[in-house]
């Protein structure tokens, strides 16, 4: 956790870490951090007990910039009062609603740089060692792994061609800037200080 003077916390997914950074470094946004891991995504109690442990921390303004990645994200949240980023997950923060289901549309299942990085730990915590089984589940309805690059982002092109490479699915690029993850998040943030008003 990063703690700084703010008086809003910021409870974010770990996946959007370094874009989430950048973001509050240009707009002088005065929060303070919670980042949670992102594999837990594959771990939903495990999600729920770090959610909650973040949300009960000291009574102030807390802005979640999540996906519902929970089945009960939303009643967590409204439980003490915090506000979340609209939109179903961190791809679609970060594309925009109207790209994001285009590119799912076509068969897209994105590929961010920490899940391409931690690909064998986080699919094998999902499935388990069946290189078999997770080859058909992801060829049944998907058409390609789609690496979205940030201005963020190294590269990780061995990482997600490997994964590819596993699942037998091609690898796509796609470029994202960070203006639809900002607006969103202004707009979150504005909220969040009218509902203390």
């Amino acid at each position: 956790m990063s703690r700084t003077s703010g008086r809003t916390l910021l409870i974010g997914c770990g996946v959007l870490r370094r874009e989430l950074e950048l973001l509050i470094g240009q707009n002088a946004w005065d929060l303070d951090t919670w980042f949670i891991d992102s594999s837990l995504h594959v771990d939903l109690e495990m999600l729920s007990r770090e959610l909650e442990a973040a949300l009960a921390l000291p009574p102030r303004r807390k802005v979640v910039c999540y996906g519902v990645c929970h089945p009960r994200i939303d009643q967590m949240i409204a439980r003490v009062g915090a506000v979340r980023t609209p939109g179903q997950n961190c791809v679609e923060l970060l594309l925009g609603p109207e790209r994001f289901t285009a590119e799912l549309a076509c068969g897209a299942f994105f590929l961010l740089e920490e899940w391409a990085l931690r690909w064998d730990e986080i699919i094998e915590r999902t499935f388990g060692d069946h290189p078999a089984v997770i080859r058909d589940i992801f060829r049944e309805d998907r058409t390609a792994l789609v690496g979205v690059r940030t201005p963020c982002s190294g590269d990780f092109r061995e990482a997600a061609e490997a994964a590819g490479h596993k699942v037998g699915l091609p690898v796509r690029w796609l470029d994202a800037g960070l203006e639809h993850l900002d607006g969103v998040l202004a707009a979150t943030l504005a909220r969040a200080e009218g509902r203390a008003s």
